[in-house]
């Protein structure tokens, strides 16, 4: 299963990626800026959504609302 970023870019366990979009976090008055980078996700079952931590707490993002971060040499 390949799971992808809003770009097309191919994610793999490990990666960082970018928020491109604000989130509110359901059931918190806790909001994800635009920007904020997420290091370390873990891919579901699901090619929509991957794992990670942020601030400590475990969540779960859509992969619409993830650019992967490329390092060009």
């Amino acid at each position: 299963m390949e799971v992808k970023d809003s770009n097309g870019n191919i994610l793999n366990d490990g990666d960082s990626v970018t928020l491109i979009k604000d989130l509110k976090v359901k059931g918190s008055s806790q909001v994800l800026k635009r920007g904020t980078v997420v290091k370390k996700i873990k891919l579901t079952d699901d090619a929509d959504e991957v794992d990670c931590r942020i601030n400590g707490s475990g969540i779960v993002l859509r992969t619409e609302f993830l650019k992967k971060n490329v390092i060009v040499l």
